[in-house]
């Protein structure tokens, strides 16, 4: 079901960034939900690249949100 948030080779787990999806599909949400959520300040990310860049998600703003909404991470796949 997680499989998109395996780990590039060569990239520790807990260093490897997630995509809005990556998030979307482990919470079994629509990606937009991810982009609000983003925007909103709820879930911190930033851009990489140029011009308007792609969203990614630290692996450590992913489990600080977990662990503030009381969601354990080892449910999602989504350990450290």
């Amino acid at each position: 079901m997680h499989d998109n948030l395996t780990v590039k080779a060569g990239r520790p787990a807990s260093v490897s960034p997630l995509r809005p999806k990556d998030v979307a599909s482990a919470l079994g949400v629509n990606v937009q939900t991810v982009y609000v959520l983003v925007r909103q300040g709820d879930l911190p990310a930033y851009r990489v690249g140029t011009g308007r860049g792609t969203i990614r998600i630290s692996r450590a703003a992913f489990d600080q949100y977990l662990a503030d909404r009381g969601i354990p991470a080892s449910e999602l796949a989504v350990a450290s």
